[in-house]
């Protein structure tokens, strides 16, 4: 039967879904974890796991400074939070777009070795020149 997604579009599904939700990497990024047989689609999604991880860390500290500034108002410390917020926010988008960027760029290099030249002729078979 013919494989329908390459392993490139597969590895981009996993860094998209790490980028839309936790949820969504749990379902792509954990099958391709436990049903997959290919290593490099394996390393690919623990390594999109340990990101989106990174990030979920840093949003719930976020969450949680959020929480003590609204207990204890300061605009310092409350504009401090909107300005890390967002710093992150573009932190997260240029780190995902990265590696989903990088996948194309592997999955174009991969594109010529897929198209496997005809054997090399033995040297019986080459006409002698003279």
């Amino acid at each position: 039967m013919k494989e329908v997604w390459s392993n490139s579009w597969k590895k981009i599904l996993i860094w998209a879904c790490g980028y839309v939700s936790i949820i969504a990497f749990a379902i792509a990024g954990g099958y391709a974890i436990v049903k997959s047989e290919d290593e490099d689609l394996k390393k690919t999604a623990k390594t999109c796991f340990i990101v989106t991880l990174v990030f979920l860390a840093v949003d719930a500290l976020i969450s949680i400074f959020s929480a003590i500034s609204q207990g204890v108002y300061s605009a310092g410390f409350a504009a401090f939070i909107v300005w890390f917020s967002f710093a992150v926010l573009i932190l997260k988008i240029a780190a995902y777009a990265f590696f989903i960027v990088m996948e194309l760029v592997n999955a174009r290099g991969e594109q010529p070795s897929q198209n496997k030249a005809l054997p090399a002729e033995k040297e019986e078979d080459i006409p002698e020149q003279k």
